[in-house]
């Protein structure tokens, strides 16, 4: 049976980057991607991450400076940069929601997501993996490890052990013959306390967990934690994802990227795409009823050079054509690159409550206009799915 069939069975996916602390601070620094290198963790300081030629030293994050430089004193340190880390993940996480809106943020480098209404678009959860780890890579340049399973815990055992750059689907027939021969560490939830005390007690293998009734291992460990280990052991935990962001994510922005096939140099082209990507955008504000004053445009050229701009309206909107039309502007005002780009993108900032939102009248202005225009487009899409009415532009040519 092939890794699609398998998954038939798994809407749960966690995705988690690899490494991402250090993957972002050396991304534009090739020259550092295959040796050891630290984030954080000076002196005095504490490691935020490391990345793998690091770790295969020893070194981990929330270890001291001091004893990750006697581990590796080979290891490069570079500084964090959290606006940075911020930036990125707030894109991998927007990508997320465009594959689902139920995505769960763990954290600012990982998410569950339920794929089960997306497969029709998208085919099997397996190949939903696929997509996001390519694009993920693609767009960002850092790699992610993503888990494929019918249940929340599973789903993060098997990213972790599908690390580094790796998917690994399962199913719920095989759960007990995957999980029963590993260490109880490995758990979803179970630190190195919690490991430590039930290897003590004999409870060295989650099959060990298993066996033991239900009512013993709350005698042992406690009545609450007692019931958690014997659902995680059986795999049996939460089968349901709670849309929510992150305390990193906030809902202040939306946005969305988009790489081409090939890098592009017409402006036409260009263009389009940034209509494609406001019209994007602006209905998912129209849905979430938030507006917002400030577009920002992001341009990646051939080079992998990235620049971003970005201007504040007089007043906030959710109108497509006005997000399109500064997004143009913004980037007509770019200094000429002699370089084809790679990737654009369109996000909207200072979102506030639609009904916050207080638009100037013009005198002389159409009573019905874009505004009207955009939600008569939203009802079409609701009632006889997407694409089926869209502007005129996109339908110059077919999607570089």
């Amino acid at each position: 049976m092939s890794p699609a069939d398998r998954s038939a069975a798994c809407p749960i996916l966690h995705v988690d980057m690899d490494a991402f602390y250090a993957s972002v601070a050396i991304r534009d620094r090739p020259e550092l991607h295959d040796v050891p290198v630290i984030v954080g963790g000076g002196h005095r300081g504490v490691v935020l991450s490391a990345n793998y030629p690091a770790r295969a030293f020893g070194v981990r994050s929330g270890m001291s400076g001091r004893r990750a430089h006697e581990l590796c004193p080979q290891a490069v340190r570079v500084s964090a940069e959290f606006g940075e880390f911020e930036t990125v993940s707030r894109s991998v996480m927007e990508m997320f929601r465009e594959v689902t809106p139920l995505v769960e943020a763990y954290s600012l480098d990982e998410a569950f997501l339920d794929v089960s209404g997306s497969v029709r678009r998208l085919g099997s959860p397996a190949r939903i993996a696929e997509y996001i780890r390519a694009r993920v890579h693609d767009e960002q340049r850092i790699d992610c490890s993503v888990g494929v399973a019918g249940s929340i815990s599973v789903a993060k055992v098997a990213s972790r052990r599908a690390k580094p750059d790796g998917v690994l689907v399962v199913p719920p027939d095989e759960v007990v013959g995957y999980l029963h021969p590993l260490d109880v560490g490995e758990l979803f939830g179970v630190g190195p306390s919690t490991r430590a005390r039930l290897h003590r007690i004999g409870l060295v293998t989650v099959g060990d967990v298993a066996r033991t009734p239900r009512q013993t291992l709350q005698l042992l460990v406690g009545r609450a934690l007692g019931a958690q280990l014997h659902q995680l052991a059986w795999g049996t935990d939460r089968t349901t994802v709670t849309p929510r962001r992150s305390d990193h994510d906030p809902e202040r922005s939306m946005g969305s990227d988009e790489t081409f096939g090939h890098d592009v140099a017409d402006r036409d082209v260009i263009s389009r795409e940034l209509l494609r990507l406001a019209a994007r955008v602006t209905a998912r504000m129209r849905r979430a009823r938030v507006a917002g004053r400030t577009v920002a445009l992001r341009v990646r050229y051939a080079d992998f050079t990235t620049i971003t701009r970005s201007h504040t309206l007089p007043d906030a909107t959710d109108v497509t054509a006005q997000v399109h039309a500064e997004a143009v502007r913004l980037f007509d005002a770019l200094a000429p690159r002699r370089l084809r780009i790679r990737l654009v993108g369109v996000r909207v900032e200072g979102l506030v409550p639609l009904e916050h939102a207080h638009r100037q009248l013009v005198i002389g202005e159409r009573e019905r206009g874009w505004p009207e225009a955009d939600r008569a487009v939203d009802r079409v899409h609701l009632r006889f799915g997407r694409g089926v009415v869209k502007p005129a532009t996109l339908l110059a040519g077919d999607r570089p």
